[in-house]
């Protein structure tokens, strides 16, 4: 949907930040109560904290089923929206 290539990079600049505000880099009992509850409730937490205990060989628990279901869902979401806009250009 961007006319021009600055424009379609600049569609990911949240994506950029929200490992900023997420637990990869600082735990997210540490951070401020509304940070805290967006930093727990977003998909790069959940992805970082299955990643880690993976690593490290700890158990997941439901941080890798919601990662998963987090990464199915964006996925979902970004094909819909893709195929309409390719549609929308070919009709």
């Amino acid at each position: 949907s961007a006319k021009t290539m600055e424009g379609a990079s600049a569609f990911s600049y949240p994506l950029i930040f929200l490992p900023f505000l997420s637990s990869a880099f600082v735990p997210t009992a540490t951070m401020p109560g509304p940070v805290r509850a967006f930093a727990e409730h977003q998909p790069v937490t959940s992805i970082v904290n299955a990643i880690r205990a993976l690593f490290t060989r700890q158990p997941v628990g439901t941080d890798l089923w919601i990662a998963l279901a987090w990464c199915a869902g964006i996925l979902i979401v970004a094909y819909a929206f893709a195929m309409g806009t390719y549609r929308r250009k070919i009709s």
